[in-house]
């Protein structure tokens, strides 16, 4: 269970997602360029985070955010594909039911009885941009899209036998090279 509409597990996964794809623009512009970025139709679930993620990666690269488009050299137009999870779930057995109960009109529910299941959470988060010129509109060449995306897999085996992997954990850096995998 969880107090807010999403579990921990849940929230690393999407900014972890986020921030991979943030960091995997790589800008051709010269360190100290002023851009602002345009996040009027930068919308979705989790955009508020995925914004700071591409700040961040901005800054990172050498950029100046500027305030106002006025005092940037480029405007970077930014669009959201997608910020989601996806789970997807295996079994090898009986699933979890609820069955009618005929004298009462209630349901009895019978738990998952497996051989084997498994479990797969991931999150995926796509970032699309353009930029121009501030000053004449012209078009400025940049990577036009980033992705990133995370998972946490489980397995159980007998439904007693558990085991998994997982990309994230709280505290973990997003940004370290290449797919990384923890134990549990």
């Amino acid at each position: 269970m969880t107090s807010p509409s999403r579990t921990a597990s849940e929230q690393l996964l999407l900014s972890h997602a986020a921030e991979q794809a943030a960091g995997r623009f790589t800008l051709p512009f010269p360190r100290g360029t002023a851009v602002f970025l345009d996040a009027a139709n930068f919308k979705g679930e989790g955009s508020e985070y995925a914004l700071s993620a591409v700040r961040a990666a901005f800054s990172r690269q050498g950029m100046v955010l500027a305030p106002t488009r006025d005092k940037a050299q480029t405007v970077i137009e930014l669009r959201m594909g997608a910020m989601s999870l996806d789970q997807m779930n295996w079994l090898v057995g009986l699933p979890a039911m609820s069955l009618p109960v005929l004298s009462s009109w209630s349901t009895f529910s019978t738990p998952e009885l497996s051989l084997y299941s498994r479990k797969d959470r991931s999150a995926v988060a796509e970032i699309s941009a353009f930029a121009y010129d501030a000053k004449t509109g012209a078009p400025v060449p940049m990577p036009d899209h980033a992705a990133g995306s995370t998972e946490i897999r489980s397995h159980k085996l007998l439904m007693v036998f558990s085991w998994g992997k997982q990309e994230v954990r709280p505290g973990d850096q997003a940004l370290q090279g290449g797919p990384w995998w923890k134990i549990w």
